[in-house]
């Protein structure tokens, strides 16, 4: 008997409904394994949206030193995917624009960062207080706020500054910059690396600091074939490089111990090149009777101070 066309799928169990990573391309990641956002719902008039991700509970890069905890670093990670879907996905901004981030702030509650027995889900709700760049966007700065919950309970929250630039004024802002190079390790610089143990991380892959003879100041040398850092390539150093650079740099000023980054907030002057030394120097350093300390940070690049970082936290052993 052959059945109708109205009667195919009559008595068939609804199908359930699969969950998947976002496009990549939204969120400016060339590894599939890099998007951690899952889904987007807008709330009401293009202002606030409801983001869905997932954390695996083991990462390459975004880890504790004795593996039981995700980075904090995770979570600003997780704020600047959501800033760049929202503005591609939802507010209609075409790809091939460049986002220049101006301040990212993070701060989380370390004991809700702890990895269970399966990975992460969240949630993620996302403010957008300016008007919404549409379309051709425009280099105004634009304003984010974040708040990620697990289990209805919230584990991070933040904001940010912004700002998006179509691809001929970018162009014509970095016609004269090396698509890619090495930066120059520059005068007195310590001929071996920096053990991981001393900037807060357990590979040596991941130490972005070169030590000098300098107190209190480092050189950012970066891997520019970091999978995870440098997952898209580009012409300057990303944003997220100069966090690990000042939360590095946090646990060089307190080696033999370490500081686990739970706030961090950071400001953007300019981007940072590839080819000319950025020096990162701590430029103060409080320490309390709790057990944390909050760390200043600055990175120094042609004589300019190019970003400014602080990171507080727990101390801890490393």
């Amino acid at each position: 008997m052959s059945l109708s066309a109205g009667e195919i799928g009559v008595g068939l169990p609804e199908l359930p409904r699969l969950t998947t990573t976002v496009p990549k391309e939204y969120v400016h990641r060339a590894s599939l394994a890099e998007v951690f956002l899952t889904g987007c719902t807008a709330q009401d008039d293009g202002r606030r949206f409801s983001l869905t991700g997932q954390w695996p509970r083991a990462h390459t890069f975004f880890n504790s030193a004795d593996g039981s905890n995700h980075d904090p670093l995770q979570a600003a990670e997780t704020f600047r995917q959501a800033g760049m879907f929202v503005t591609h996905a939802e507010h209609g901004v075409p790809l091939g624009h460049h986002f220049v981030l101006w301040s990212l702030s993070c701060h989380t509650d370390l004991e809700r960062l702890r990895i269970a027995s399966r990975p992460t889900d969240f949630r993620l709700d996302v403010t957008c207080p300016d008007p919404a760049p549409r379309g051709r966007a425009s280099a105004r700065r634009m304003g984010i706020g974040f708040t990620l919950r697990r289990d209805g309970v919230r584990v991070a929250h933040g904001e940010g500054r912004y700002s998006v630039v179509t691809p001929p004024v970018y162009a014509r802002l970095r016609a004269n910059r090396p698509a890619r190079q090495p930066a120059s390790a520059g005068p007195a610089v310590a001929a071996d690396p920096m053990p991981p143990a001393s900037v807060g991380r357990t590979s040596p892959a991941d130490v972005v600091l070169t030590a000098t003879d300098v107190p209190d100041r480092w050189l950012l040398t970066p891997d520019l074939d970091h999978p995870i850092l440098f997952d898209h390539g580009g012409d300057h150093l990303p944003g997220m490089v100069l966090m690990e650079g000042a939360r590095q740099a946090a646990c060089a000023r307190l080696a033999p111990r370490a500081l686990i980054p739970a706030s961090t907030s950071s400001s953007f002057n300019r981007y940072v090149e590839l080819d000319s030394p950025c020096w990162i120097d701590v430029t103060g350093m409080t320490a309390r009777d709790d057990g944390t300390a909050t760390v200043d940070v600055v990175g120094v690049q042609d004589g300019e101070v190019v970003f400014t970082s602080t990171v507080s936290g727990p101390v801890v052993l490393a």
